[in-house]
This record gives structure tokens, sequence and C-alpha cells, in this order.
């Protein structure tokens, strides 16, 4: 099932030693300052368009991190998963959630309760599923750690824990200002979401990582990101096309002449005859389930090179022992 980040937010329970949350305790609330009045929103595809959608699809575009945000009441953990945080202040260190206010989080988030923010890594999908209730048919159990009376989620890359401070009217939202008690990091690569679909960096992709970040982003600018079907073709052997693909997601089969020399996954590479010659396919390239890849126009890695002259000779020994595997 596809994520989605735009939706009412789904939330968890899960005992740390047995019982579950079944309300709010009395007399916890947000107080806010006075409401604007509300604006009419303007947006680029006519004024019959559903404003809403069109306001959701634009934010999606702004690629965030995802991080599961925790309270604990009694011996109960509740949270859910948000990509609505950000950092506010290094003196005196802030950091400010956005939580719906038809979510139960809002109502546990009183001023002076504690929340632990858990940033996932790439790798902890299930995690960030399973904490915004989207069912698996597969058996999974959440694991915490405790930190200054906050549940943390094990293996996440960086951990905080902070204090409600200040809440602030957001809309349907409320801002919650909360200042950091605590404060951890594991080093490793973020879970990415964007336009409402997990997102992975490139830099572990053998011909991608050759380049350095500015190098990088001007490439991941200039190429598209594509998705193929089971069985659909993503090249065919004597096809023109100067583009190398660099796997996001799913398994692809590569082959020649009926059968299968390779199996690509997640930060392989194809195409790279095309690169480097610019003359048609030598082998067809299938997907075997569900395939997301990004397409890296020839003449962008040209200028890339270019830019960089020391990597070219890097560049064609990556390329060139790709070959050397046929």
């Amino acid at each position: 099932m596809e994520p989605r980040f735009d939706s009412v937010p789904e939330e968890f329970d899960a005992p740390i030693g047995g019982g579950f949350i079944t309300g709010a305790p009395e007399g916890i609330g947000s107080y806010f300052d006075e409401v604007p009045e509300r604006q009419r929103l303007e947006t680029g595809t006519g004024a019959d368009s559903d404003t809403i959608s069109e306001f959701r699809r634009t934010l999606g575009m702004f690629a965030t991190g995802v991080t599961i945000i925790t309270t604990r009441l009694g011996e109960q953990v509740h949270g859910m998963t948000a990509n609505a945080f950000m950092s506010v202040s290094l003196q005196p260190p802030l950091v400010l959630i956005s939580v719906d206010r038809r979510a139960r989080m809002h109502a546990l988030l009183n001023e002076g309760a504690q929340y632990g923010i858990s940033v996932l890594a790439d790798g902890q999908e299930r995690l960030s599923d399973h904490f915004a209730g989207r069912a698996s048919e597969e058996a999974f159990e959440a694991r915490f750690e405790v930190v200054r009376d906050t549940p943390l989620v094990e293996g996440a890359i960086a951990q905080l824990v902070a204090r409600v401070v200040r809440s602030y009217w957001g809309g349907d939202h409320s801002l919650f200002v909360g200042q950091v008690e605590y404060a951890r990091h594991a080093g490793g690569q973020p879970l990415l979401v964007h336009g409402g679909k997990y997102e992975q960096l490139l830099h572990d992709a053998p011909v991608i990582s050759l380049f350095p970040d500015d190098v990088l982003a001007r490439l991941t600018a200039g190429s598209s990101e594509r998705t193929y079907g089971a069985g659909e073709a993503i090249v065919r052997s004597g096809e023109t096309g100067e583009e190398l693909f660099v796997i996001l997601e799913g398994e692809v089969r590569v082959g020649r002449d009926g059968r299968t020399r390779r199996t690509l996954g997640p930060g392989d590479f194809f195409g790279e005859i095309g690169v480097l010659t610019g003359q048609p396919r030598t082998a067809d390239a299938i997907a075997t389930g569900a395939v997301r890849c990004i397409a890296v126009p020839r003449e962008l890695l040209r200028l890339a090179v270019e830019a960089e002259p020391l990597l070219g000779w890097k560049l064609l020994e990556v390329l060139a022992g790709h070959l050397r595997e046929d």
C-alpha cells in the first residue's frame, strides 16, 4: 500500500507493561492566540480546482524526513507517524511539531508534557507504516527505549526528548514548540518522503556516488523518476536511448537472447552502453515486480564529468566494470 502523509493521521497505542489509552485526561488542552480571518487560496490550475487537494499536492513536493512522535501515559506508549517537524532555535534548543487537532495525540500534548521524536532511517518503512496505522499481513512488533521517562523508537538515526513550552493555533492543526532536554544521533541515511511516497538518497549507487553533492543535485534535478509494473520492459535490445537508469525500488532482470544475465536491485544501474557510446541497447531490462528508477540523461552525465574532470576516469572504470560482468 502506498504511504500517505496528507490525510488525517492514524496513531498507535503500544503498551510497555499492559493497558490501553481510552481517552485524554481531563483538563488537558492547548491555548491559542487570536485566530486570523480565512483568506481565499489561489492555485495555478484554475478557479474551479479543489484548492485543498492542490495545496496538499504542492506541499508534498517538499521532500522531508519521517519521524515517530511518542509520549507516555502511565505504562502506555502513544504515538503517531509525522513528517511535520522542524528545528526552531539552537539557544535555547527548541523544536516544533504540527499535529492534527482531531488526533488523539493532540489532547496529550498539553504545555509541560514531554514527547519524543525519533527520526527514521532508510529501510524503516515498515515502522513508519505500522505507526501510521497501515496494516501489514506480517506480524510486527515495535521496540522502544525509554529516556527521561519518554519512549523512543529503537534503530532511529536521531532521537530527541522535548517538553512542550508553547502551543499555537495552526488552522486544522496545532503547533507545539518543545524545549529539547535530550538529543542523540547515530548517523546513517534518512527515510525520506516526497509526493506522498517514500524516497531514497542516491549516494549508494556506484555510478552516482562518484559525484560531489552539488554535481549530484544537478544530476537529480535534470533526471526523471519512472515507475514500471511487473513484466514491463524498461528498455529493449535494439532501441535507441541515451539514459542511465538507477534503481530506487524493486528488481530488474537484464537479459539477452532470452537468457537472464543478471538481476539488479536498489542502488544498481543499467543502460551504461547507451551512456558510453550512444549506440542502441544491447540487452532487455524487464521489471520483475513494481519498480521505481531514476533516468539520468547522457548529456547530464557529460556535463557533470566536465564539471569534475578527474571523475571522468572513475566513471569510465565503474561503467566498464559493469560491462565486464557480462
